[in-house]
């Protein structure tokens, strides 16, 4: 083996333990407090975050630079730990939450242990749910998809010079566009996100307008929901959208689910030998099942006898994340988007129809779905990276666990720091809703919680008549879609004409567009919805025009890989210069403030 040369001398030998040590110290106390300010500081102030995964692959690609090619394992790694570090440390808001409820405060060692218990448990149900919606489903994960472009591109100097225009370029321009979002009133007002225009350039146009579609629907029934009870004369159709599309989401993977398990017995059956994986895929079922069992009682435990929370309702909160997970985790696959804040409403509905009366128990068990959802959810979309990069998956496993682990303490941290720095965020703004400071100070998603949480005394039939109604709708939209695509005589028109394609296209955007794609509508605002399918619209024209080029750009020497699209590198470039915008601003407020 040739010696090393260059800075990689200096470095421990890949996969070393001194290796290892090397990418969990900088991931552990630089990229996961970066990545964690600058969640902690997106919830609290407009209150939703972006992932930490960008914006630490982007740094972690640094350490890595002299391996080569090799080190894009070593960065994923890194991004995995750093961004398990952001996701925990965006739940500071569950805190805040119990201030403006006037709850009774949780002694911080005890909270950092029911913290860890369901970042661990929420960690293990999305590894379980990998090899269905990484493996099979091949979901896109925009975000997975933009870190695994990233790190390849930044580890290999010869990727790294035919791309760095284009990622550079989307970066550049993210930076810009998050940072005048934060600062310029005006800008803010209009909804713009370049991490949503960059996710739609990833996606495109058949998976972004179905949003619109439903967005646009809703926006037309919303005078009938308001005259039947379901909506009140001043709210959005997202109140009440956001219930009908997990219903869709929930409909559609139902059925899903049920052909998975029918094909799986078909090969039972027939005795059909399977390949086994390659190495990197491989994951021990039976640990994983034990692991979720342990961390899941551990929840039961800790949550009864320290918190004396009723073990009722924390059995059905573990419960509830199982199908949580798997609906938010296809939604982030599809979209981008993971809607945990809607996770932790509808178990709020849930749990009053069971009889919840309580506001502390509303907000602990809760939390439960809050946490295992957003962690779930990094977890599969980092394996996704880590599916097109061939990143051992057991080892990124412990590399989150470790960081579910730091990132419990820094939330109790952060959001103590927070809310000293800024006193208005513990006022309580559903209560006062034009308090003076507040606009800068929105905290939106706690909102959501606290207004769900007042809300369980009340009497509330329309939720579930609401979600079985999406149900509905998204369990027969699917047996539509599939009986009409498995049809020989469609698959055929499609295939043999232009206007068969066109048609394919209308039926998938307009028509009957999947539920996985078209919830996104009943999730966010209107303008959110249109800087999504507009992203998606401009991909889709760019890359069907690019099409026509391919004959001339696949002759040149210097061509980039088929699945690097120019799309996806400024559409991940814009992903990270938001993450960068969120980071800067945040840091740079909470140190004139503390100093």
């Amino acid at each position: 083996m040739p010696e090393p040369t260059g800075l990689k001398r200096f470095l421990p030998p890949i996969g070393s333990p001194a290796y290892h040590v090397m990418l969990s110290v900088v991931a552990i106390t630089i990229l996961g407090p970066l990545g964690g300010i600058s969640a902690a500081f997106m919830n609290f102030s407009i209150g939703f975050f972006v992932g930490g995964q960008v914006l630490a692959g982007i740094l972690g690609s640094v350490v890595t630079l002299p391996y080569g090619p090799e080190g894009k394992h070593g960065a994923n790694y890194m991004q995995t730990m750093a961004a398990s570090v952001a996701g925990m440390c965006a739940m500071a808001v569950l805190i805040q939450a119990m201030v403006w409820l006037g709850l009774p405060p949780v002694p911080d060692w005890k909270m950092i242990l029911f913290l860890t218990c369901i970042g661990m448990f929420g960690v293990g149900v999305g590894m379980l749910y990998t090899p269905v919606l990484v493996d099979r489903m091949q979901l896109t994960y925009p975000s997975g998809f933009a870190v695994a472009n990233i790190l390849r591109a930044l580890t290999d100097p010869a990727l790294l010079r035919r791309s760095i225009a284009k990622l550079g370029g989307g970066m550049l321009g993210g930076y810009g566009v998050g940072f005048a979002s934060f600062k310029v009133a005006a800008i803010g007002a209009y909804g713009v996100s370049a991490s949503t225009v960059g996710a739609g350039f990833i996606v495109g146009a058949r998976i972004a307008i179905p949003a619109l579609v439903v967005a646009l629907i809703g926006l037309a029934a919303k005078p009938h929901l308001i005259e039947i009870g379901w909506l009140g004369a001043n709210d959005p159709y997202r109140k009440i959208g956001f219930i009908i599309s997990l219903g869709t989401i929930l409909g559609a993977a139902g059925l899903d689910i049920v052909l998975i398990l029918i094909e799986a017995a078909k090969r039972f059956r027939q005795q059909t030998p399977v390949a086994a994986d390659p190495d990197w895929k491989r994951v021990n079922m039976v640990r994983l099942l034990l692991w979720i069992a342990g961390w899941g009682a551990g929840i039961v435990i800790l949550g009864s006898q320290l918190l004396q929370q009723p073990v009722f309702f924390l059995v059905v909160a573990l419960a509830l994340v199982f199908v949580f997970v798997l609906v938010n985790g296809i939604s982030l696959g599809i979209s981008d988007w993971n809607p945990i804040s809607s996770a932790f409403v509808m178990s709020v509905f849930i749990m009053a129809a069971l009889g919840l009366k309580d506001p502390g128990v509303g907000l602990m068990c809760s939390a439960i779905l809050l946490i295992s959802c957003s962690v779930g959810g990094d977890m599969q979309q980092d394996r996704s990276t880590g599916w097109r990069l061939g990143t051992n998956r057991v080892n990124q496993f412990r590399y989150q666990v470790i960081g579910i682990a730091c990132g419990a303490v820094l939330t109790v941290v952060l959001a103590k720091v927070f809310m000293s720095a800024y006193p208005i965020l513990q006022a309580d703004q559903f209560s006062n809703p034009h308090l003076e400071g507040a606009q800068q100070w929105q905290s939106a998603m706690t909102y959501k919680f606290v207004g769900a949480i007042k809300g369980i005394t009340l009497e509330q039939p329309h939720v579930l008549k609401a979600l079985w109604l999406g149900i509905t709708v998204g369990l027969v939209t699917m047996v539509i879609r599939k009986l009409i695509k498995r049809t020989a005589a469609y698959q055929a028109f499609v295939a043999r004409s232009g206007r068969g394609r066109a048609t394919d296209f209308v039926v998938d955007a307009v028509l009957l567009p999947s539920p996985y794609a078209s919830s996104f509508g009943g999730f966010v605002e209107i303008p959110t919805v249109l800087w999504w399918a507009g992203g998606g619209i401009f991909g889709s024209l760019y890359t069907e025009w690019a099409e026509k080029r391919k004959a001339a750009a696949a002759a040149q020497a210097d061509a980039l890989p088929s699945d690097m699209s120019t799309m996806s590198l400024v559409g991940g470039g814009l992903i990270a210069g938001d993450s960068l915008a969120a980071l800067s601003v945040g840091i740079y407020g909470l140190l004139r403030t503390v100093l």
